[in-house]
Formats: C-alpha cells, sequence, structure tokens
C-alpha cells in the first residue's frame, strides 16, 4: 500500500494514489467506487476491499474517521461555493479534513482554477442530477449523434483544464466505449456501461436501502428490510416499557437498589434527629 504525505504534512498510507489510478488508465483490472456519507460505511468500504469513495465534502472528516487509508474524493459543488476562489477554499478546507481529490461539475474554468493550484480534480460529465430540467428528466445523456459529439467535446475541454479523472453517467455505454478509447482522463462509470477505469455504484443502492433501485444498479442485500425490522423492533420495546411502567410492572425488585436493614434504621433515627432540629 503506497506511503504519502497528505494535505497536512501526516505520514499516511493509500489503496491507490492519483498516480496509480492514472497509471491504471486501460488496465485490466478496474477499480471499484462507492459513496460514504458515515464512519460505518466507510470502514465497510475498506473492508470490502474498495479502494475509492465519494462523499460530500463537508462529511470527509467523518469518513477519514472510518478509514485512514481508502481514497476519499470530496463532492464540492454542495457547499454554497458560488465564485471560483469561495470553490477553491472549500477544496483547500476537503483536502485538510482528509480528502485526496475533489469532485466538480462545474465550469472547466472552474477546474482550471482548482488545477493550478494542483487540487487533484475530477470532472462530472454525462447526467448531472442537479441539472436534470435541462434533459428534460431523469435520462441518459448522448443518445443522439448531435449530443454525443457535443459530450465528447465536453470531455476534451475538461481535460485541457487539467482535470484526471472524470465521472461518467447515464451515458451510452457504445459512445461511451468511444470516448473511453480515445480520452486521456481517467473514466469513472455510474450507469455508463462496462468500458471504464473505474465502476462506481451507491452504497445506499449496493445495500438495498434505496426506495426504488435505479436501472444500472444492482442490490446485493436488503437493508431496507433490516432497517424496517429495526424502526418496528425499537417501536415494540417502547412500548412495552410505557405498557409495563402504566401497569406498575417496571422496576422489579430485581432492578432497584436496596439498603442494609441496620443501615436503613440508622437512617431513619438520623432522619427523626433532624426533624427536631
Amino acid at each position: 500500500m503506497p506511503r504519502i504525505l497528505d494535505f497536512n504534512g501526516q505520514d499516511v498510507t493509500r489503496t491507490v494514489t492519483v498516480a496509480s489510478i492514472i497509471d491504471s488508465k486501460n488496465g485490466d483490472a478496474q477499480l471499484t467506487q462507492v459513496t460514504a456519507g458515515t464512519a460505518d460505511e466507510a470502514a465497510a468500504a475498506e473492508a470490502a476491499g474498495i479502494e475509492m469513495v465519494a462523499c460530500m465534502a463537508q462529511s470527509v472528516a467523518t469518513v477519514r474517521q472510518g478509514s485512514r487509508q481508502i481514497f476519499v474524493t470530496a463532492a464540492i459543488d454542495f457547499s454554497g461555493a458560488v465564485s471560483d476562489d469561495e470553490l477553491l477554499g472549500v477544496a483547500f478546507t476537503a483536502l485538510a479534513d482528509g480528502a485526496d481529490a475533489v469532485i466538480t461539475a462545474r465550469h472547466p474554468k472552474c477546474v482550471k482554477r482548482l488545477t493550478d493550484e494542483d487540487v487533484p480534480t475530477m470532472g462530472h460529465l454525462g447526467f448531472i442530477p442537479k441539472k436534470s430540467t435541462l434533459y428534460g428528466g431523469v435520462r441518459a445523456v448522448g443518445k443522439t449523434a448531435t449530443e454525443a459529439i457535443e459530450l465528447w467535446d465536453q470531455f476534451r475541454r475538461l481535460e485541457d483544464a487539467g482535470a484526471f479523472a472524470v465521472e461518467c453517467e447515464l451515458i451510452p455505454e457504445q459512445v461511451m466505449t468511444e470516448i473511453y478509447e480515445r480520452t486521456g482522463l481517467v473514466t469513472i462509470s455510474l450507469g455508463s456501461g462496462r468500458n471504464a477505469d473505474v465502476i462506481f455504484l451507491f452504497t445506499s443502492d449496493i445495500c438495498g436501502e434505496s426506495p426504488r433501485v435505479p436501472r444500472h444498479a444492482r442490490a446485493y442485500a436488503d437493508l431496507a428490510a433490516l432497517h424496517a425490522k429495526i424502526v418496528e423492533g425499537r417501536i415494540l420495546a417502547l412500548s412495552g416499557f410505557r405498557a409495563d411502567v402504566i401497569a406498575k410492572r417496571y422496576p422489579s425488585d430485581a432492578e432497584i437498589s436496596g439498603i442494609d436493614s441496620n443501615e436503613f434504621a440508622r437512617f431513619l433515627e438520623m432522619l427523626g434527629k433532624n426533624n427536631q432540629l
């Protein structure tokens, strides 16, 4: 596992580095990336051998509590930063909190502002959820020749801006394959098919926690059912406690503390003396 100095100059190890991710491009072995928002999710990802996680910038410190080794990418578009300098400030904070890279869906000029300061930056192309109204809804992007060639142009502009990788969301696999063979960017496929350097899914989808699993995802567990049982069990337990209190069944003799009879007698005697004062 490679040893690096993080943004704070601390000696750490990482599952992968920016350099090794770039070196793995077009290799036989694909990397995996999932989301993480909690220490538990980060710890589970590390234990499962996942190499990379993505999280909100404000969650980096929490995610790092769960894993000191996994490669963490911070999404910096959701912090309220508007100007390029504000975006840079959020990026630096994320790196100081333990992120290894940042991701943004902003314009290439915003990406260049980050990469000019040597911030390892990923872009986001294809379907971008917060821009879904521009596409007329949730759909794959690049389904017409005109749209696909415009997408290819966006890849080239992003690469020119200095990004080292790009999240490719809901791009038709045939289009993604052609772009994959031509771009110098590390490609991270989220619903864009098999031909990419990194395959990405949301942890909530993988674990069966989402209300609806997207077409491109696959659930490997049914944690939603377990969570439902936990909620049901919690209500049953609380209801039982309240019922026992009302019926005078709680607490029982086994659940209360006592006092030696001689000590209690002395206590009563002392209380009597105090009352006489």
